[in-house]
């Protein structure tokens, strides 16, 4: 039983350190995903009001017209298209999922501009299992994780350990799910 608890205290250390950058990628994303319908964690909108004399409405030299405001407001390299939702709109796609809506009349206009999340994104994206290394990575990681569980039985004896408190705190770890699937089933 000593050479037990060495070698669970040795491994569960080890495994500890190893993964604790991928604990953190799912933790984080794990939070960011629960949480899903209060805000979009891979986006943030950016919105920029802006004001333009330029003409926009439907001429045959529209496209330079929206070019000419695109390079005022961000850039013509983000133009993909463009329509008229009604005769005083305007909108713009542009690259990236981002888009510029104008009041032709007015000049008045305002751009959406969607900004990824830094370390959420990249902590989604690989949640998602992006490629077939990642997902035996992640396989790995989901097996070290049972090997963590199996040396925390083993690494504190007595009243602290699997027959006390911790006993306890386990059976605790394990009956809560199990009454949220039954009341949420």
């Amino acid at each position: 039983m000593k050479q037990l608890r060495k070698w669970s205290r040795i491994l569960h250390r080890d495994i500890g350190f190893f993964f604790i950058g991928t604990t953190l990628i799912y933790a984080l994303s794990g939070i960011a995903l629960n949480h899903m319908a209060d805000w979009n964690p891979n986006y943030k909108v950016e919105i920029n009001h802006f004001e333009t004399s330029i003409n926009l409405d439907k001429t045959d030299s529209v496209k330079n017209n929206i070019l000419n405001l695109l390079d005022e407001i961000d850039s013509s390299k983000n133009y993909k298209s463009h329509y008229y939702s009604n005769k005083n709109t305007l909108k713009i796609f542009l690259k990236g999922g981002s888009s510029v809506l104008v009041n032709i009349n007015s000049g008045k206009g305002m751009a959406e501009y969607l900004k990824r999340r830094s370390i959420f994104y990249e902590s989604n994206y690989l949640h998602y299992n992006p490629n077939r290394l990642w997902t035996w990575f992640s396989d790995i990681y989901a097996g070290a994780l049972i090997l963590f569980v199996i040396t925390s039985f083993f690494i504190t004896k007595g009243k602290k350990g699997i027959t006390g408190r911790g006993g306890i705190y386990t059976a605790l770890g394990i009956i809560i799910p199990i009454i949220f699937l039954i009341y949420y089933m």
